[in-house]
Protein backbone atom coordinates (compact mmCIF):
# COMPACT_ATOMS: atom_id res chain seq x y z
CA UNK A 1 0.00 0.00 0.00
CA UNK A 2 1.35 3.43 -0.96
CA UNK A 3 1.93 6.34 1.39
CA UNK A 4 2.97 9.96 0.91
CA UNK A 5 6.09 11.22 2.62
CA UNK A 6 6.12 15.01 3.03
CA UNK A 7 8.92 17.19 4.42
CA UNK A 8 7.26 20.49 5.18
CA UNK A 9 8.34 24.10 5.15
CA UNK A 10 8.64 24.93 1.45
CA UNK A 11 6.71 27.67 -0.34
CA UNK A 12 5.09 26.75 -3.67
CA UNK A 13 5.96 28.48 -6.94
CA UNK A 14 5.27 27.84 -10.62
CA UNK A 15 2.40 26.60 -12.74
CA UNK A 16 0.11 23.58 -12.53
CA UNK A 17 -2.55 22.26 -14.90
CA UNK A 18 -5.95 21.52 -13.37
CA UNK A 19 -7.39 18.20 -14.50
CA UNK A 20 -10.88 17.51 -15.76
CA UNK A 21 -13.54 17.38 -13.06
CA UNK A 22 -14.08 13.98 -11.44
CA UNK A 23 -17.68 14.87 -10.62
CA UNK A 24 -18.36 15.74 -14.25
CA UNK A 25 -16.43 12.84 -15.77
CA UNK A 26 -18.32 10.12 -13.86
CA UNK A 27 -21.88 11.04 -14.96
CA UNK A 28 -20.65 11.83 -18.47
CA UNK A 29 -19.10 8.38 -18.77
CA UNK A 30 -22.51 6.99 -17.79
CA UNK A 31 -24.13 9.17 -20.48
CA UNK A 32 -22.51 6.84 -23.03
CA UNK A 33 -25.11 4.24 -21.98
CA UNK A 34 -27.88 6.41 -23.47
CA UNK A 35 -26.83 6.01 -27.10
CA UNK A 36 -25.94 3.23 -29.52
CA UNK A 37 -23.54 5.66 -31.19
CA UNK A 38 -20.02 6.28 -29.81
CA UNK A 39 -19.33 9.13 -27.39
CA UNK A 40 -15.93 10.83 -27.21
CA UNK A 41 -14.89 12.66 -24.04
CA UNK A 42 -11.81 14.89 -23.80
CA UNK A 43 -9.97 16.14 -20.70
CA UNK A 44 -10.79 12.93 -18.83
CA UNK A 45 -8.87 12.89 -15.53
CA UNK A 46 -6.58 9.99 -14.65
CA UNK A 47 -8.25 8.89 -11.42
CA UNK A 48 -9.04 5.61 -9.71
CA UNK A 49 -12.78 6.40 -9.70
CA UNK A 50 -12.68 7.02 -13.46
CA UNK A 51 -10.86 3.72 -14.03
CA UNK A 52 -13.45 1.95 -11.87
CA UNK A 53 -16.29 3.51 -13.85
CA UNK A 54 -14.73 2.38 -17.15
CA UNK A 55 -14.41 -1.13 -15.71
CA UNK A 56 -18.07 -1.02 -14.68
CA UNK A 57 -19.14 0.12 -18.16
CA UNK A 58 -17.00 -2.62 -19.74
CA UNK A 59 -18.87 -5.18 -17.63
CA UNK A 60 -22.12 -3.92 -19.19
CA UNK A 61 -20.67 -4.27 -22.70
CA UNK A 62 -19.29 -0.79 -23.41
CA UNK A 63 -16.16 -0.75 -25.56
CA UNK A 64 -13.65 1.93 -24.47
CA UNK A 65 -10.70 3.17 -26.52
CA UNK A 66 -8.16 5.76 -25.49
CA UNK A 67 -7.42 8.21 -28.32
CA UNK A 68 -3.91 9.62 -28.59
CA UNK A 69 -4.08 11.32 -31.98
CA UNK A 70 -5.62 14.39 -33.62
CA UNK A 71 -9.14 13.05 -32.99
CA UNK A 72 -8.80 14.43 -29.46
CA UNK A 73 -8.48 18.22 -28.92
CA UNK A 74 -6.60 18.13 -25.59
CA UNK A 75 -6.07 16.09 -22.46
CA UNK A 76 -6.69 12.39 -22.07
CA UNK A 77 -9.44 11.37 -24.47
CA UNK A 78 -11.71 8.29 -24.49
CA UNK A 79 -14.11 6.93 -27.08
CA UNK A 80 -16.98 4.91 -25.58
CA UNK A 81 -19.14 2.63 -27.71
CA UNK A 82 -22.31 1.31 -26.06
CA UNK A 83 -23.87 -0.16 -29.20
CA UNK A 84 -24.54 -3.38 -27.30
CA UNK A 85 -25.47 -3.64 -23.61
CA UNK A 86 -25.93 -7.35 -22.88
CA UNK A 87 -25.58 -6.89 -19.10
CA UNK A 88 -27.51 -3.84 -17.83
CA UNK A 89 -26.27 -4.33 -14.29
CA UNK A 90 -23.74 -2.89 -11.83
CA UNK A 91 -22.50 -5.66 -9.51
CA UNK A 92 -21.45 -5.04 -5.92
CA UNK A 93 -17.85 -6.03 -6.62
CA UNK A 94 -17.46 -3.01 -8.91
CA UNK A 95 -19.71 -0.61 -6.99
CA UNK A 96 -18.49 -1.09 -3.42
CA UNK A 97 -15.65 1.45 -3.70
CA UNK A 98 -17.52 4.15 -5.65
CA UNK A 99 -20.88 5.67 -4.82
CA UNK A 100 -21.13 7.32 -8.25
CA UNK A 101 -21.98 3.95 -9.79
CA UNK A 102 -25.62 4.75 -8.95
CA UNK A 103 -25.44 7.10 -11.98
CA UNK A 104 -25.78 4.06 -14.24
CA UNK A 105 -29.32 3.39 -12.97
CA UNK A 106 -31.20 6.10 -14.90
CA UNK A 107 -29.42 5.64 -18.25
CA UNK A 108 -29.74 1.83 -18.16
CA UNK A 109 -33.43 1.99 -17.32
CA UNK A 110 -34.09 4.58 -20.05
CA UNK A 111 -32.12 2.76 -22.76
CA UNK A 112 -32.66 -0.92 -21.89
CA UNK A 113 -35.96 -0.79 -20.03
CA UNK A 114 -34.43 -2.56 -17.05
CA UNK A 115 -31.50 -2.24 -14.67
CA UNK A 116 -29.96 -4.03 -11.71
CA UNK A 117 -27.61 -1.82 -9.69
CA UNK A 118 -26.00 -2.58 -6.35
CA UNK A 119 -26.58 -0.13 -3.55
CA UNK A 120 -23.47 2.06 -3.53
CA UNK A 121 -20.42 2.07 -1.29
CA UNK A 122 -17.58 4.60 -1.14
CA UNK A 123 -16.28 7.02 1.49
CA UNK A 124 -17.90 6.83 4.92
CA UNK A 125 -18.48 10.59 5.28
CA UNK A 126 -22.17 10.33 6.00
CA UNK A 127 -25.51 9.24 4.67
CA UNK A 128 -26.06 9.84 0.95
CA UNK A 129 -29.37 8.07 0.38
CA UNK A 130 -30.55 7.01 -3.05
CA UNK A 131 -34.22 7.27 -2.17
CA UNK A 132 -34.58 10.48 -4.20
CA UNK A 133 -33.33 8.65 -7.30
CA UNK A 134 -35.84 5.86 -6.72
CA UNK A 135 -38.70 8.28 -5.99
CA UNK A 136 -38.07 10.17 -9.23
CA UNK A 137 -37.84 7.05 -11.40
CA UNK A 138 -41.04 5.70 -9.87
CA UNK A 139 -42.75 8.98 -10.77
CA UNK A 140 -41.67 8.23 -14.35
CA UNK A 141 -43.47 4.90 -14.22
CA UNK A 142 -40.65 2.55 -13.22
CA UNK A 143 -41.28 -0.45 -11.01
CA UNK A 144 -38.48 -0.68 -8.46
CA UNK A 145 -37.61 -3.29 -5.83
CA UNK A 146 -34.71 -3.14 -3.38
CA UNK A 147 -33.70 -6.71 -2.51
CA UNK A 148 -30.52 -8.39 -1.35
CA UNK A 149 -28.53 -5.15 -1.62
CA UNK A 150 -29.61 -4.40 -5.20
CA UNK A 151 -31.94 -1.92 -6.86
CA UNK A 152 -33.93 -3.83 -9.50
CA UNK A 153 -35.85 -1.55 -11.85
CA UNK A 154 -38.11 -2.05 -14.84
CA UNK A 155 -39.66 0.51 -17.18
CA UNK A 156 -43.45 0.50 -17.66
CA UNK A 157 -45.12 -1.63 -20.31
CA UNK A 158 -43.69 -0.74 -23.69
CA UNK A 159 -40.22 -0.30 -22.22
CA UNK A 160 -40.18 3.50 -22.10
CA UNK A 161 -40.26 5.81 -19.09
CA UNK A 162 -42.93 8.53 -18.93
CA UNK A 163 -42.35 12.23 -18.42
CA UNK A 164 -43.31 13.55 -14.98
CA UNK A 165 -42.97 16.53 -12.67
CA UNK A 166 -40.50 15.54 -9.94
CA UNK A 167 -39.72 17.53 -6.82
CA UNK A 168 -36.90 16.08 -4.74
CA UNK A 169 -37.02 16.44 -0.97
CA UNK A 170 -33.51 17.83 -0.96
CA UNK A 171 -31.02 19.23 -3.44
CA UNK A 172 -29.12 16.20 -4.75
CA UNK A 173 -26.43 16.43 -7.42
CA UNK A 174 -26.35 12.76 -8.44
CA UNK A 175 -30.13 12.58 -8.16
CA UNK A 176 -30.51 15.52 -10.55
CA UNK A 177 -28.02 13.95 -12.96
CA UNK A 178 -29.58 10.49 -12.84
CA UNK A 179 -33.11 11.74 -13.41
CA UNK A 180 -32.05 14.19 -16.12
CA UNK A 181 -30.32 11.40 -18.05
CA UNK A 182 -33.30 9.07 -17.64
CA UNK A 183 -35.70 11.78 -18.83
CA UNK A 184 -33.83 12.37 -22.11
CA UNK A 185 -35.32 9.14 -23.54
CA UNK A 186 -38.66 9.25 -21.71
CA UNK A 187 -41.96 9.73 -23.48
CA UNK A 188 -43.19 13.28 -22.91
CA UNK A 189 -41.82 16.11 -20.79
CA UNK A 190 -40.13 15.86 -17.40
CA UNK A 191 -39.69 18.81 -15.05
CA UNK A 192 -37.13 18.50 -12.24
CA UNK A 193 -37.88 20.87 -9.37
CA UNK A 194 -35.29 21.63 -6.65
CA UNK A 195 -32.56 20.63 -9.12
CA UNK A 196 -28.88 21.02 -8.23
CA UNK A 197 -27.04 24.04 -9.62
CA UNK A 198 -23.49 22.63 -9.67
CA UNK A 199 -21.32 23.32 -12.75
CA UNK A 200 -20.97 19.56 -13.21
CA UNK A 201 -24.75 19.27 -13.67
CA UNK A 202 -24.68 22.05 -16.27
CA UNK A 203 -21.75 20.41 -18.08
CA UNK A 204 -23.64 17.10 -18.24
CA UNK A 205 -26.69 18.91 -19.64
CA UNK A 206 -24.54 20.53 -22.34
CA UNK A 207 -23.17 17.12 -23.31
CA UNK A 208 -26.68 15.63 -23.51
CA UNK A 209 -27.86 18.56 -25.64
CA UNK A 210 -24.92 17.93 -28.00
CA UNK A 211 -26.19 14.32 -28.23
CA UNK A 212 -29.64 15.54 -29.28
CA UNK A 213 -31.41 15.90 -25.94
CA UNK A 214 -33.92 18.73 -25.44
CA UNK A 215 -33.05 20.33 -22.11
CA UNK A 216 -33.66 23.83 -20.80
CA UNK A 217 -33.21 25.46 -17.41
CA UNK A 218 -29.95 23.71 -16.44
CA UNK A 219 -28.10 25.91 -14.00
CA UNK A 220 -31.40 26.78 -12.28
CA UNK A 221 -33.55 24.93 -9.75
CA UNK A 222 -36.03 23.92 -12.50
CA UNK A 223 -34.81 21.78 -15.39
CA UNK A 224 -37.18 20.81 -18.19
CA UNK A 225 -36.44 17.80 -20.40
CA UNK A 226 -38.50 16.91 -23.45
CA UNK A 227 -37.87 13.26 -24.21
CA UNK A 228 -36.59 12.10 -27.59
CA UNK A 229 -36.60 8.68 -29.26
CA UNK A 230 -32.81 8.35 -29.42
CA UNK A 231 -29.57 10.16 -28.68
CA UNK A 232 -26.63 10.34 -31.09
CA UNK A 233 -22.89 10.92 -31.20
CA UNK A 234 -21.94 14.59 -30.68
CA UNK A 235 -20.36 16.27 -33.69
CA UNK A 236 -17.23 17.08 -31.65
CA UNK A 237 -15.57 15.48 -28.61
CA UNK A 238 -17.00 16.91 -25.41
CA UNK A 239 -14.36 18.56 -23.22
CA UNK A 240 -14.98 17.96 -19.51
CA UNK A 241 -14.83 21.12 -17.39
CA UNK A 242 -11.84 21.69 -15.07
CA UNK A 243 -12.07 20.28 -11.55
CA UNK A 244 -13.03 23.16 -9.26
CA UNK A 245 -12.25 21.12 -6.12
CA UNK A 246 -8.75 20.25 -7.31
CA UNK A 247 -8.25 23.93 -8.10
CA UNK A 248 -9.58 24.92 -4.67
CA UNK A 249 -7.27 22.41 -3.02
CA UNK A 250 -4.21 23.93 -4.72
CA UNK A 251 -5.43 27.41 -3.76
CA UNK A 252 -5.48 26.32 -0.10
CA UNK A 253 -2.08 24.63 -0.38
CA UNK A 254 -0.48 27.83 -1.71
CA UNK A 255 -2.35 29.89 0.89
CA UNK A 256 -0.93 27.78 3.74
CA UNK A 257 2.65 27.40 2.47
CA UNK A 258 3.06 30.81 0.86
CA UNK A 259 4.27 31.45 -2.66
CA UNK A 260 2.79 32.22 -6.06
CA UNK A 261 1.27 29.70 -8.46
CA UNK A 262 -0.73 29.84 -11.68
CA UNK A 263 -3.53 27.25 -11.91
CA UNK A 264 -3.95 26.61 -15.63
CA UNK A 265 -7.55 25.87 -16.62
CA UNK A 266 -9.11 26.83 -13.27
CA UNK A 267 -12.35 28.80 -13.58
CA UNK A 268 -12.98 31.68 -11.20
CA UNK A 269 -16.72 31.52 -11.89
CA UNK A 270 -16.88 28.04 -10.36
CA UNK A 271 -15.04 29.06 -7.17
CA UNK A 272 -16.53 32.39 -6.17
CA UNK A 273 -17.36 31.41 -2.56
CA UNK A 274 -13.90 29.88 -2.06
CA UNK A 275 -12.10 32.88 -3.57
CA UNK A 276 -14.09 35.28 -1.36
CA UNK A 277 -13.03 33.39 1.77
CA UNK A 278 -9.41 33.31 0.63
CA UNK A 279 -9.53 37.08 0.17
CA UNK A 280 -10.77 37.39 3.77
CA UNK A 281 -7.80 35.29 4.83
CA UNK A 282 -5.35 37.61 3.09
CA UNK A 283 -4.71 35.58 -0.07
CA UNK A 284 -4.71 37.28 -3.48
CA UNK A 285 -6.43 35.35 -6.29
CA UNK A 286 -6.54 36.87 -9.79
CA UNK A 287 -8.61 35.54 -12.70
CA UNK A 288 -6.75 35.35 -16.02
CA UNK A 289 -7.73 34.53 -19.60
CA UNK A 290 -11.14 34.36 -21.22
CA UNK A 291 -13.87 32.82 -19.02
CA UNK A 292 -15.03 29.41 -20.19
CA UNK A 293 -12.07 28.79 -22.52
CA UNK A 294 -9.01 26.53 -22.14
CA UNK A 295 -6.76 29.58 -21.60
CA UNK A 296 -8.61 30.53 -18.40
CA UNK A 297 -6.45 30.43 -15.26
CA UNK A 298 -6.11 31.63 -11.68
CA UNK A 299 -3.02 33.28 -10.22
CA UNK A 300 -2.71 32.89 -6.43
CA UNK A 301 -0.27 34.73 -4.16
CA UNK A 302 0.04 34.18 -0.43
CA UNK A 303 2.35 35.44 2.33
CA UNK A 304 2.09 32.02 4.01
CA UNK A 305 0.96 31.18 7.53
CA UNK A 306 2.59 34.27 9.08
CA UNK A 307 0.34 36.57 7.06
CA UNK A 308 -2.91 34.55 7.09
CA UNK A 309 -6.10 35.24 9.02
CA UNK A 310 -8.32 32.32 10.06
CA UNK A 311 -11.77 32.50 8.43
CA UNK A 312 -14.98 30.70 9.31
CA UNK A 313 -17.69 29.48 6.96
CA UNK A 314 -20.80 27.35 6.63
CA UNK A 315 -21.00 24.68 3.93
CA UNK A 316 -24.01 24.79 1.64
CA UNK A 317 -25.08 23.61 -1.80
CA UNK A 318 -23.57 25.39 -4.79
CA UNK A 319 -23.02 28.30 -5.30
CA UNK A 320 -22.31 28.62 -1.56
CA UNK A 321 -19.18 27.27 0.11
CA UNK A 322 -18.69 23.61 -0.94
CA UNK A 323 -18.52 20.77 1.56
CA UNK A 324 -15.75 19.30 -0.61
CA UNK A 325 -13.50 22.24 0.40
CA UNK A 326 -14.21 22.16 4.14
CA UNK A 327 -11.30 19.92 5.16
CA UNK A 328 -8.73 21.79 3.05
CA UNK A 329 -9.78 25.17 4.46
CA UNK A 330 -9.64 23.75 7.98
CA UNK A 331 -6.01 22.74 7.42
CA UNK A 332 -5.24 26.29 6.29
CA UNK A 333 -7.08 27.77 9.29
CA UNK A 334 -4.96 25.65 11.65
CA UNK A 335 -1.84 27.71 10.89
CA UNK A 336 -3.52 31.11 10.32
CA UNK A 337 -3.87 33.78 13.01
CA UNK A 338 -7.08 33.93 15.02
CA UNK A 339 -10.05 31.61 15.50
CA UNK A 340 -12.40 30.22 12.85
CA UNK A 341 -15.84 28.68 13.37
CA UNK A 342 -16.78 26.12 10.71
CA UNK A 343 -20.26 24.63 10.32
CA UNK A 344 -20.80 21.51 8.19
CA UNK A 345 -24.40 21.24 6.98
CA UNK A 346 -24.15 18.63 4.20
CA UNK A 347 -22.62 15.45 5.68
CA UNK A 348 -22.79 14.43 9.33
CA UNK A 349 -19.48 12.52 9.43
CA UNK A 350 -17.24 14.96 7.63
CA UNK A 351 -14.97 15.83 10.54
CA UNK A 352 -13.09 12.53 10.57
CA UNK A 353 -9.89 14.32 9.53
CA UNK A 354 -9.90 16.37 12.75
CA UNK A 355 -8.29 13.67 14.90
CA UNK A 356 -5.50 13.33 12.34
CA UNK A 357 -4.92 17.09 12.26
CA UNK A 358 -4.75 17.01 16.08
CA UNK A 359 -1.91 14.48 15.78
CA UNK A 360 0.01 17.12 13.84
CA UNK A 361 -0.54 19.71 16.59
CA UNK A 362 -3.73 21.47 15.46
CA UNK A 363 -6.10 23.02 18.03
CA UNK A 364 -9.67 22.08 17.02
CA UNK A 365 -12.80 21.45 19.08
CA UNK A 366 -15.91 19.75 17.69
CA UNK A 367 -19.44 20.33 18.93
CA UNK A 368 -21.95 18.51 16.75
CA UNK A 369 -21.85 20.07 13.29
CA UNK A 370 -19.55 22.91 14.39
CA UNK A 371 -15.76 22.98 14.55
CA UNK A 372 -13.82 25.72 16.33
CA UNK A 373 -10.31 26.04 14.93
CA UNK A 374 -7.83 28.01 17.03
CA UNK A 375 -5.21 29.12 14.55
CA UNK A 376 -1.55 29.82 14.94
CA UNK A 377 -0.69 26.18 15.63
CA UNK A 378 2.89 25.04 15.17
CA UNK A 379 2.34 21.82 13.29
CA UNK A 380 4.93 19.05 13.54
CA UNK A 381 5.23 16.01 11.32
CA UNK A 382 3.70 12.67 12.31
CA UNK A 383 2.13 9.61 10.74
CA UNK A 384 -1.52 10.26 9.89
CA UNK A 385 -4.24 8.24 8.19
CA UNK A 386 -6.56 9.43 5.42
CA UNK A 387 -10.21 8.61 6.08
CA UNK A 388 -11.82 9.91 2.90
CA UNK A 389 -10.99 11.74 -0.31
CA UNK A 390 -11.02 15.36 0.86
CA UNK A 391 -9.60 14.46 4.29
CA UNK A 392 -6.58 13.12 2.39
CA UNK A 393 -6.07 16.50 0.76
CA UNK A 394 -6.29 18.33 4.10
CA UNK A 395 -3.58 16.12 5.57
CA UNK A 396 -1.33 16.78 2.57
CA UNK A 397 -1.78 20.55 3.04
CA UNK A 398 -1.03 20.25 6.76
CA UNK A 399 2.06 18.16 5.98
CA UNK A 400 3.32 20.81 3.55
CA UNK A 401 3.52 23.37 6.38
CA UNK A 402 4.43 21.08 9.29
CA UNK A 403 7.96 21.00 10.69
CA UNK A 404 9.74 17.74 10.00
CA UNK A 405 8.32 14.77 8.12
CA UNK A 406 4.69 13.74 7.74
CA UNK A 407 3.64 10.32 6.48
CA UNK A 408 0.11 10.09 5.06
CA UNK A 409 -1.26 6.55 5.03
CA UNK A 410 -4.18 5.07 3.03
CA UNK A 411 -3.72 7.48 0.12
CA UNK A 412 -5.85 5.28 -2.13
CA UNK A 413 -8.56 7.72 -1.05
CA UNK A 414 -6.51 10.55 -2.58
CA UNK A 415 -6.03 8.64 -5.83
CA UNK A 416 -9.79 8.34 -6.24
CA UNK A 417 -10.12 12.07 -6.88
CA UNK A 418 -6.75 13.76 -7.52
CA UNK A 419 -4.73 13.35 -10.71
CA UNK A 420 -1.10 12.71 -9.62
CA UNK A 421 -1.23 15.23 -6.79
CA UNK A 422 2.25 14.50 -5.45
CA UNK A 423 3.82 14.97 -8.90
CA UNK A 424 2.07 18.32 -9.34
CA UNK A 425 3.13 19.52 -5.88
CA UNK A 426 6.71 18.36 -6.44
CA UNK A 427 6.82 20.40 -9.67
CA UNK A 428 5.84 23.44 -7.57
CA UNK A 429 8.74 22.90 -5.17
CA UNK A 430 7.21 20.71 -2.47
CA UNK A 431 9.33 17.96 -0.90
CA UNK A 432 6.86 15.10 -1.34
CA UNK A 433 7.20 11.55 -2.58
CA UNK A 434 5.14 8.38 -2.89
CA UNK A 435 6.60 5.43 -1.01
CA UNK A 436 5.58 1.88 -0.19
CA UNK A 437 4.26 1.29 3.30
CA UNK A 438 7.09 0.23 5.58
CA UNK A 439 9.79 1.82 3.41
CA UNK A 440 12.73 2.93 5.52
CA UNK A 441 12.92 6.70 6.03
CA UNK A 442 14.25 9.11 8.61
CA UNK A 443 12.53 9.17 11.99
CA UNK A 444 9.30 11.12 12.02
CA UNK A 445 9.07 14.14 14.26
Amino acid sequence: MDQLLIRGGRALHGEVAIAGAKNAALPELCAALLSAEPLTLANVPRLQDVATMRKLLAHMGVQAERLDDDRCPAGECWRLDAAELPRPEAPYELVKTMRAAILALGPLLARCGRARVSLPGGCAIGSRPVDQHIKGLQAMGATIRVEHGYIEAEAPAGGRLKGARITTDMVTVTGTENLMMAATLAEGTTVLENAALEPEVTDLAELLIAMGARITGHGTHRITIEGVAALHAPAQPHRIIPDRIEAGTFLCAVAATGGEVRLRGARAGHLEAVIEKLAEAGVAVEALGTPGTPDEALQVRSPGAAGLKAVGFRTREYPAFPTDMQAQFMAMDCVAAGTAVITETIFENRYMHVNELLRLGAAIEIDGHTAVVRGGARLSGATVMATDLRASASLVIAGLVAEGTTRVDRIYHLDRGYDRMEAKLRALGADIERVKAGAATEDLA
